[in-house]
């Protein structure tokens, strides 16, 4: 049997937009005589649709696209993703399907049995766990047909009372067919290459894995589909971070695949090119705006946004202080000259000094401090978001990890953004990147990578002043949010006492500030954001 696996970018809620792609696959499949072709999770919706999936109207009209592809279907046999209606009197309303097209009708549906429901999955608050597990028949071959998460459940932590492995594998499969939407973080491929490698040597047959890719807001899909074979190596494995489409003949022995090496700067990087692209695109946005500082961080952010969105389309404003230093003017415009993106320099010297005469009633002869510092953030946010208001540019934040952890940014000033590109990049993670940026040519300035960074709000000031050395204070963050390790566990690594109260105790009185930041592209296993929901007013380590 030829099975042609295509790795879409679907567009959550853009319903015409996705069937015609579903649609010109099919087609493919059938110019390369395929006699199914496969689609990734929820293909027709998009994912994750998330609360869309309340409205009746929602599923309603994905369901219409169904028929509509169905009855397009002829020649040929479809797996496609969808919502449909729980038909049954008790449980939740929807089902998440895997749907079996042949001869341009319906012929079964497969639900979605294991439902993650931890870090930034939410799929129990919708749908109903499927308890219906029989085969599907192909051309005389049985198919195990499974959605993402039903393959998940080989650590022996059991999370879920059913599962569908447990179930298909005595009926004897030919083959299993996981239909996927698995996000994108730094360790994930080599997770789903272990699962699919443990089902298809456990199950002694061939696992087809196709996933989607693209982005949607915080969450990257990388694709990577593949066909695992019985002895744990695959036969086929798809491009990263972009649409692809392969046939996998199951009579052919033959196995040219070359597993392609996986480096993780060059994932992370290619990640968020593809968010800030897809995030612009999909809200039909084309130019972006942020304050380039002539620091480590915003020059990423321009660089990663330039690649992106093209440079002619990335406007950087300098915006120095009386603390600012010449270097830092100078490094930021020799960055914007490398990567050809236009810049304007806008001196907030005079509005800061009006500021100050303002608030002088109140402030009197009281010592300079945090106060004088956030107020130039806020300046800069203020130039920042009217020069994107008048002219329709989209605000990048350029905050980094390590700062939003310990609460090292100024609300309403530089927390301010649609979008977060690195912050889910601790600092130390920032300089990989900065270095991998520049392989091939110096397109972020030396000077920018090796001096000390610095917000400079306050005359010579640095990092260091107020915050442990990063390679130290990283470590101990990831500890704490990567591999949740309680203060005393984290301790117990070697780290002074002292400094881990003071770090956890950043980290948990600052949460309610990264309540109020903007979504952050997600590269790491544990990131900011819905997947790490934290109580804001909680006295845990406070």
């Amino acid at each position: 049997m030829k099975i042609a696996l295509a790795q879409i970018n679907t567009h959550t809620g853009d319903f015409e937009k996705n069937r015609k792609k579903i649609l010109e696959n099919i087609q493919k499949a059938k110019d390369n005589q395929a006699d199914l072709v496969v689609f990734p999770e929820l293909s027709i919706s998009g994912y994750p649709p998330r609360d869309f999936l309340d409205f009746d109207d929602f599923t309603e009209q994905c369901l219409v696209e169904v028929d509509i592809i169905a009855k397009a279907c002829t020649g040929i046999s479809a797996i496609i993703g969808s919502p449909v209606f729980n038909k049954n009197e008790s449980g939740k309303m929807l089902y998440n399907a895997a749907i079996l097209i042949q001869d341009g009708k319906i012929v079964q549906e497969f639900h979605k049995a294991l439902l993650p429901n931890y870090d930034v999955f939410d799929e129990y608050r919708y749908f109903e766990p499927g308890r219906d597990f029989s085969l599907a028949e192909i051309n005389g071959q049985k198919l195990a047909i499974t959605v993402c998460e039903d393959l998940w459940n080989i650590d022996g932590q059991a999370l879920y009372i059913q599962d569908p492995m447990d179930v298909y594998g005595p009926q004897n499969p030919d083959l299993i067919i996981n239909i996927a939407a698995s996000p994108f973080s730094y360790n994930q491929r080599e997770k789903r290459r272990e699962v699919m490698s443990w089902h298809a040597k456990n199950q002694n047959i061939p696992v087809i894995y196709v996933n989607k890719c693209g982005a949607q807001t915080e969450l990257i899909f990388d694709g990577g589909s593949m066909v695992m074979m019985p002895d744990g190596n695959t036969t086929v494995e798809m491009k990263y971070f972009e649409e692809d489409f392969c046939i996998y003949d199951t009579e052919s022995s033959a196995n040219d695949c070359v597993t392609k090496p996986f480096h993780k700067m060059e994932a992370i990087h290619d990640a968020l090119v593809l968010g800030i692209r897809e995030y612009f695109e999909k809200l039909g946005f084309t130019k972006a705006i942020l304050g380039l500082s002539g620091g480590i961080d915003s020059a990423i952010v321009s660089a990663l946004a330039a690649e992106a969105l093209g440079a002619e389309n990335v406007m950087n404003i300098l915006m120095p202080s009386g603390f600012s230093s010449d270097h830092s003017v100078n490094d930021a415009r020799k960055l914007a000259e490398n990567l050809g993106s236009p810049y304007e320099i806008i001196n907030i010297e005079d509005g800061f000094q009006s500021m100050l005469k303002t608030m002088k009633p109140q402030f009197g002869d009281m010592p300079f401090n945090v106060a004088e510092e956030n107020i130039q953030a806020r300046l800069r946010a203020v130039i920042l978001m009217a020069y994107s208001n008048k002219f329709g540019h989209i605000l990048l934040n350029t905050s980094n990890k390590s700062e939003a952890a310990v609460g090292y940014g100024t609300l309403y000033g530089d927390m301010a953004g649609a979008l977060s590109v690195i912050g889910d990049l601790y600092k130390t993670e920032a300089y990989e990147l900065a270095h991998y940026i520049n392989r091939d040519k110096e397109i972020i300035p030396n000077h920018i990578i090796t001096k000390a960074p610095s917000a400079e709000l306050r005359p010579n000031q640095k990092d260091s002043d107020s915050l442990p050395d990063y390679e130290i204070l990283d470590k101990i963050l990831h500890a704490y949010i990567e591999q949740i390790l309680a203060p005393q566990e984290i301790i117990e690594l070697g780290y002074d006492e002292k400094l881990v109260r003071r770090v956890l105790k950043m980290v948990n009185i600052n949460e309610y500030k990264r309540f109020q930041a903007p979504p952050v592209l997600r590269v790491s296993p544990k990131s900011f954001g819905m997947g790490r929901r934290m109580p804001l007013v909680a006295k845990y380590l406070a």
